[in-house]
């Protein structure tokens, strides 16, 4: 039996739990399914949210859902054809908004963007990557003072969890991003918030330093991840069979038909987001944006101006949808006058995501060799380095740093 660690996935979540595996001085394999970082950590908004402690399963999302869709472009939609498969999530996400669930979710995530923060910063380090991520930070914007006050909840709990802002209004808002339409009147300045050159950019630096440190990578889908003597054992749909002493299931959405197979049933489902990305100097923008109200972000990468965001609940096999892409774009135009949209390139990506808002963390059923590491959500490149951290402290017999019974795969 090898010695290695097999990590199923390649995305920026199993890159990161490979390059803290080899700080611990273990082999690792990395199996993915087709590119690697070719993903959900190709084409996000390339933020370091660690300020975004909100549950996305919450109360004002619940008041907020109905009106979102009813307009099949909006923040939120759900292809009628699709909810007989995803009522059962609803539903569970539904009961996770409650007060009391969320309160518990909220003091979970903070204590995990804690661990995630610190990691991201030691790994960014000592891979090589500081000259990959900005400190502009982030710009959150309001079309009248209700909607700020609507929002007045949100920010005390990040005061209470000592998270930095800036209420801004008049000359302030227009020196943190010029040539805004009117019609925004106010601002929330997060300034510790920190954006990346380019995600996928950046997931692919992060391998490039995994190859350095010895790692390597095999191409296939794989089919089961079992326990055998020993270890463990991944099969590949082409009939390979992969010996190893440990395995980390990081395949984002296409991790619940695996761990179903080690005995537990979790309630993942795909967020399928979509975005833009527009040519170098298509505006001044200066930090990247955020249109809470319409769900969607503008972000400034080094290969352009991303426009990107809201959640189409639709599994992996509808074809995407990029209207709602043109929708979005359309919306950046109208609130950043002189936006050039033209030369865009658009695309959609799959976000794994659990109901309660948080990732799954920790064992399998059939076998503590096996550890899970998906469902992050809109947070993958967020908790990536923390992931990877809590992931290595598992597979070498150490107590976390945190509770991880919250995150664990039998708290369903």
């Amino acid at each position: 039996m090898s010695d290695e660690v097999v990590i199923v996935g390649a995305g920026i979540v199993g890159l990161a739990v490979a390059f803290h595996l080899q700080g611990e001085g273990r082999r690792v394999r990395l199996v993915e399914r087709g590119g690697v970082a070719e993903g959900a950590s190709r084409g996000n908004a390339g933020a370091f949210a660690f300020t975004d402690i909100l549950p996305l399963a919450s109360p004002g999302i619940m008041r907020k859902a109905p009106r979102w869709l009813i307009d099949p472009l909006g923040p939120l939609a759900i292809p009628p054809s699709y909810l007989p498969s995803i009522a059962p999530w609803l539903l569970r996400f539904w009961r996770a908004s409650r007060p009391d669930r969320y309160r518990r979710s909220l003091v979970v995530q903070g204590e995990l963007m804690r661990v995630a923060s610190g990691a991201m910063e030691a790994m960014v380090r000592d891979a090589g990557l500081s000259d990959r991520v900005r400190a502009d930070g982030n710009l959150q914007l309001y079309e009248s003072e209700a909607e700020l006050a609507g929002a007045q909840e949100g920010w005390e709990q990040r005061a209470r969890a000592g998270i930095a802002f800036e209420h801004v209004r008049g000359a302030r808002l227009a020196e943190l991003q010029p040539g805004l339409s009117p019609r925004f009147v106010a601002g929330t300045f997060t300034p510790h918030w920190k954006t990346v050159d380019d995600p996928y950019h950046f997931a692919l630096a992060l391998f490039d330093a995994v190859m350095a440190r010895g790692g390597t990578v095999t191409h296939g889908e794989v089919t089961s991840v079992a326990p055998a003597e020993g270890g463990v054992r991944v099969k590949l749909r082409d009939g390979t069979a992969l010996d190893a002493a440990q395995a980390v299931v990081a395949g984002g959405a296409w991790s619940r038909p695996l761990a179903a197979g080690l005995g537990d049933a979790i309630p993942l489902e795909t967020e399928r987001g979509y975005n833009t990305t527009l040519p170098p100097g298509a505006f001044d923008l200066r930090r990247q944006l955020t249109f809470g109200g319409h769900g969607f972000v503008v972000t400034p990468l080094s290969t352009g101006i991303r426009v990107g965001g809201a959640v189409e609940l639709g599994g992996l096999k509808l074809p995407p949808n990029f209207k709602r892409s043109e929708a979005m774009l359309k919306k950046a135009a109208a609130f950043l006058p002189g936006l050039r949209t033209g030369g865009g390139a658009q695309w959609m990506g799959f976000r794994p995501s659990i109901p309660d808002s948080l990732p799954v963390i920790g064992r399998s059923r059939a076998s503590e060799r096996i550890v899970y590491a998906f469902g992050h959500g809109h947070l993958g490149l967020t908790q990536s380095a923390g992931t990877g951290r809590l992931v290595a402290d598992l597979l070498m017999g150490r107590r976390p740093s945190i509770d991880i019974a919250p995150l664990r795969a039998d708290r369903f």
